[in-house]
């Protein structure tokens, strides 16, 4: 058995060096910082609706029963936990780079299920087509280079997996615009100004979805990857999106 399948009562450290660059230490830290209220924070942003989003990249996933799934980005394991909801038989791995936010994600009903990784999702610490598929969310828009993260998940996927992507989309130009750039410029840094007396991390949060690549960049960057068949989804008018693509090849 690969000592990354080992189930210890901690986390699987990542042996190697993880050499983060100016803006990677700046977002660890941030995540670090509001890992105790993120969850709820989520949940609130989104109207409940991360949930839904997050049982739609699972199914996406298309895992086989008794499969093996990576879930790159994990923070606190939403993704990660609800494929265990859907399968028990599954084998997940959740890899972050922010201890905080994975520790917060083992203390959760079923966190302890999880193999708990540290790691840089710019250079994943498995050998190559490991997972039967690949997931995250929230990931690729603070990750320094977009196209290097979906090859490393590629590379970890076998032939015939799937990499399936949550991320935030720019908001899109359409009668309700105005009201959607309020929520995400005013009522968010509120609300994490309030629950969490951390305004700064819930401006960068908007601003992060503001600046981020239209949902065709991100699909032409994973056929750039090597991906193939990449196809994607718009939720909540249009500012989250989920993109899937498979590894050429079969099972």
């Amino acid at each position: 058995m690969p000592w990354y399948w080992r189930h210890f009562t901690g986390f699987i450290w990542n042996m190697m060096t993880i050499e983060e660059p100016e803006k990677a230490v700046r977002v660890r830290k941030m995540f670090g910082r509001i890992s105790g209220s993120y969850d709820l924070m989520n949940r609130l942003m989104t109207l409940g609706r991360d949930r839904y989003w997050r049982r739609h990249v699972v199914k996406k996933a298309a895992l086989p029963y008794g499969g093996r799934l990576l879930d790159v980005g994990s923070g606190t394991g939403d993704i990660a936990l609800e494929a265990l909801r859907r399968d028990s038989t599954l084998s997940v791995t959740a890899a972050d780079f922010s201890l905080r936010m994975m520790h917060m994600g083992r203390r959760r009903p079923a966190g302890q299920k999880v193999y708990w990784c540290h790691a840089d999702a710019l250079k994943l610490p498995f050998p190559d087509a490991t997972f039967d598929a690949v997931t995250s969310g929230y990931l690729v828009r603070n990750v320094i280079d977009v196209r290097q993260a979906f090859e490393e998940q590629m590379r970890v996927v076998k032939p015939g997996g799937r990499v399936v992507c949550l991320d935030t989309s720019p908001v899109p130009r359409s009668a309700l615009r105005p009201f959607v750039v309020f929520h995400l410029k005013v009522v968010i840094p509120l609300l994490g100004h309030l629950l969490t007396r951390n305004r700064a991390a819930y401006m960068y949060l908007p601003e992060s979805t503001q600046a981020f690549m239209a949902p065709e960049q991100v699909a032409s960057i994973m056929r750039s990857a090597g991906l193939k068949d990449v196809s994607y989804r718009r939720f909540m008018l249009g500012t989250m999106a989920v993109h899937t693509g498979i590894r050429p090849g079969q099972r």
